[in-house]
């Protein structure tokens, strides 16, 4: 399930962003890609000091794991600390599936879920589309500035060649609570219901079915 998930960053918080951005250097973003990604992946990675680096991720996703939207498409266990990239004109990714476990030492984690928080806005920059192919073909992906997109790590998927202008995004992964995508989609969707009767019509005979049935289909289907 591809998700958008509106206004993750707010403007005070994107241009606090860009400050910490913008204090940075890039290297080569190849160099923390898989070895079949490596190939395909041309962009660069924002290079910080640690505390520069833990105040970004502190602001970044400690604003996306806030957001309902999120917690309840991607049920996380376990949250990757964010690369934060940037492509120039020519840049690219091309089509590639992300590695299937990531991390280091004893801090493994599975990759169900994975996520692209848009830094910059759509006009700054020509092409640059995140490219998802899903059940329905392909899916282009190019958001406003502090909005975000989840979708299953086992996608294939690519970022067009930007034509001009640069591209700035955080990434990251997640492990969730529910390890495969359909069952997470269906959650979502009767979570959503959920929250709506619980809001509407908190004492009915119905909402109190639709919230058993959705904790117990957590329960069942949870990976803990």
């Amino acid at each position: 399930m591809l998700t958008h998930i509106r206004g993750v960053l707010d403007q005070a918080q994107l241009a606090v962003a860009r400050s910490f951005i913008a204090a940075g250097q890039y290297q080569d973003g190849s160099t923390s890609a898989g070895k079949a990604a490596r190939r395909v992946k041309h962009n660069e990675e924002l290079a910080l000091d640690a505390s520069q680096l833990g105040s970004l991720n502190n602001l970044v996703m400690g604003s996306l794991v806030k957001h309902p939207v999120y917690r309840s498409a991607a049920m996380p266990l376990k949250i990757a600390a964010p690369y934060y990239a940037r492509y120039t004109s020519g840049m690219s990714y091309g089509a590639h599936v992300d590695d299937p476990v990531m991390g280091q030492g004893t801090e493994l984690y599975r990759s169900d879920v994975s996520v692209t928080i848009f830094l910059n806005s759509p006009d700054e920059y020509d092409g640059g589309e995140l490219v998802i192919q899903t059940s329905f073909g392909e899916q282009q992906v190019k958001l406003p500035a502090g909005d975000a997109v989840i979708y299953p790590s086992s996608s294939l998927h690519r970022v067009a060649a930007v034509r001009r202008g640069e591209r700035l995004v955080a990434v990251s992964w997640i492990q969730s609570l529910v390890k495969e995508p359909e069952k997470r989609a269906l959650l979502h969707e009767m979570n959503l219901a959920r929250e709506t009767l619980l809001e509407e019509q908190p004492d009915a005979e119905v909402t109190a079915r639709v919230n058993h049935s959705y904790i117990n289909l957590v329960r069942r289907w949870s990976v803990l």
